[in-house]
């Protein structure tokens, strides 16, 4: 297996963004929607080091729940639509926000696992 050394230093916004290793940025990250693989098909990268757990699904709800609640309230006191408009308008628009985010944001949060080599906290023996 190649060493990371043998690899130039990639942009783990680019790769991850795009859903490439974050070694070689070649190989592709995914398996599905936003299940990993588990190793890079170019590289072979093992990609167990990988645990970016709720962090992606934090951040989504942050930065879309910031957008589309002001989006909504904005039309709110412009339009003064009736509730109907509301959940025809935002419902699916909040959903298709979220899910855009959620895959781009695991794939640049498991890069910066990679490029910062995090792990789980360790104390010194």
């Amino acid at each position: 297996m190649p060493q990371d050394h043998q690899y130039p230093p990639l942009s783990p916004f680019q790769t991850g963004s795009r859903g490439k290793c974050p070694r070689c940025g070649q190989g592709k990250l995914f398996d599905g929607f936003i299940s990993l693989k588990p190793k890079c098909s170019a590289c072979g990268l093992d990609y167990s080091f990988a645990d970016s757990g709720d962090g992606p699904a934090v951040l989504v709800i942050l930065v879309a729940g910031f957008i589309l609640l002001g989006a909504a309230v904005y039309v709110e006191f412009t339009f003064s639509p009736p509730v109907w408009v509301h959940v025809i308008l935002w419902l699916p628009l909040s959903l298709a926000v979220c899910l855009g985010l959620l895959r781009w944001m695991k794939g640049v949060l498991v890069a910066l696992q990679y490029t910062n080599k995090a792990a789980e906290g360790r104390l010194e023996e």
